[in-house]
């Protein structure tokens, strides 16, 4: 029994000696409940909204007050005419839009029903359903408060925007594309490139007359080929299976699927480059790209609902600007001028990765 204990106690003592297995046992549940228990809410708040106030009275403005005072909205955009409800839309600054009817006041005075358009981004149908079911909620509160005749004084018009049919597979093939490329990409990359680091044939690399660069690229070659066939089978599946429509460029579509892919490798050697072995390989993965990517990218969960921090911390993601571009092309039809800035974003994180990658190849080879 005494050799069973001080067996035990050995254990111990070489757990709490190595601060990696302490980190990962006791940082890593810290880290997912806080994630997780923040992240994960089917509550939307700061829905960014747009108005257009055709009746500009007093009733219509208690009205918008109303709405945006419930925590739920965001006024974003006054809209002067229709014609700018749409260009919202593709700009990405809004996710619903509100139109007031001139006659709102007078059709609630004379005890008549007053129908409202509320016109919903539906590139996300859940978000755009229950921004739409707030509306609804928040319209007839206001009717109770002001004490209106109707059974509803207040009807919704609804009207949904590049999925009208609500199509949830227009939001999971586009996250799905963006997990499976990360994955391929940035995950299996660091890991292979560990294994050899493990086994000793990366030190032979390091020390042959190859510049690091062209060690880095004939590492990841292999994967961007893999990567890109991934991406071309699940565009094919959801075009041919699903429906997936296809408004915008294809070039561009396939430029910005390559620069994603670009940076998740670069992402993938550049943790490769950090991690001794593949144990730590797979921990970082799992914990810097994984994780994120499903929780902090928009794919499931909406990043207006989350903390403050989180919403900041969701723009260092590629996956969040990657989501965008990805949904913006194929469902609104965008070009470059729409999504220069996310593309812009990309372009730098990628050319960051690989400048940081060079550098630490350099160190290990002096």
């Amino acid at each position: 029994m005494r050799t069973f204990l001080a067996f035990i106690k050995k254990e111990f003592k070489h757990i709490f000696r190595d601060k990696r297995t302490l980190l990962i046992l006791f940082g890593m549940p810290i880290v997912q409940v806080l994630l997780f228990g923040f992240a994960i809410t089917t509550e939307i708040k700061d829905g960014k909204m747009a108005v257009l106030d055709l009746a500009k009275n007093r009733m219509s403005q208690q009205y918008i007050s109303k709405i945006t005072s419930s925590g739920y909205f965001i006024l974003e955009e006054n809209l002067k005419n229709y014609s700018q409800i749409e260009k919202s839309f593709k700009r990405g600054t809004i996710k619903i839009a509100l139109v007031i009817p001139e006659k709102f006041a007078e059709n609630l005075g004379n005890n008549n029903s007053s129908i409202v358009q509320v016109i919903a981004d539906a590139s996300d149908p859940n978000m755009a359903n229950m921004l739409t079911s707030y509306l609804s909620g928040i319209s007839n509160s206001f009717a109770i408060e002001n004490r209106l005749v109707p059974k509803i004084p207040i009807k919704i018009e609804s009207k949904m925007l590049y999925n009208t049919e609500n199509k949830s597979v227009f939001m999971f093939v586009p996250g799905v594309m963006t997990i499976i490329l990360m994955l391929v990409s940035a995950m299996m990359t660091s890991i292979t490139v560990a294994r050899e680091k493990e086994i000793g044939t990366m030190e032979i690399l390091l020390v042959s007359p190859l510049k690091p660069a062209i060690i880095i690229i004939g590492k990841v070659l292999p994967y961007l080929v893999l990567s890109l066939i991934n991406a071309f089978t699940i565009l094919m599946l959801g075009f041919l299976v699903f429906g997936m429509p296809m408004e915008g460029s294809r070039i561009l579509l396939f430029l910005e699927i390559l620069l994603f892919i670009v940076t998740s490798l670069s992402l993938g050697i550049l943790i490769s480059t950090i991690a001794q072995t593949q144990q730590t390989a797979m921990m970082m993965s799992l914990m810097g790209l994984m994780l994120p990517t499903i929780l902090l990218s928009g794919f499931i969960f909406p990043i207006e609902s989350m903390p403050r921090i989180l919403q900041i911390l969701s723009n260092v993601i590629p996956a969040k600007w990657f989501i965008i571009i990805i949904k913006s092309i194929m469902l609104k039809g965008v070009g470059i001028r729409v999504v220069w800035k996310e593309t812009l974003i990309l372009t730098g994180t990628s050319l960051l990765f690989i400048l940081m990658t060079i550098k630490k190849f350099k160190i290990r080879m002096e």
